[in-house]
């Protein structure tokens, strides 16, 4: 089980969605990330210059015909971050949720 860990790099609410998509996959293009987050190409570099300076993402250049395609990797260390963000934050919500209807009954 992973210790829950607040991570102040990961949580800002793009970022989070960067890195738990890039969790759902081995590899992502540049081009589908600025989609997916409906971003400018800058912005998306600049989030993922933060998450590499933190040793949290990968990003290869390949060349592709006449053009460079840029894709990302989670590292393992990013991986990790991001499970043990995720576990914080359910702890969070866990412990904001009634364990049963009674408790929710009492409270109104």
């Amino acid at each position: 089980m992973t210790d829950p860990r607040f991570d102040d790099v990961i949580h800002p609410s793009t970022r989070l969605t960067l890195v738990s998509t890039l969790a759902a996959t081995d590899w992502a293009e540049f081009a589908f990330l600025r989609e997916r987050l409906g971003m400018s190409d800058s912005a998306l570099s600049k989030q993922l210059s933060t998450l590499e300076d933190a040793g949290y993402v990968l990003t290869e250049r390949r060349p592709q015909g006449r053009r460079r395609t840029v894709r990302v990797q989670l590292t393992t260390q990013g991986r990790d971050a991001f499970t043990g963000h995720v576990a914080a934050l359910r702890a969070i919500v866990d412990a904001a949720v009634p364990a049963d209807d009674d408790q929710t009954r009492s409270a109104t």
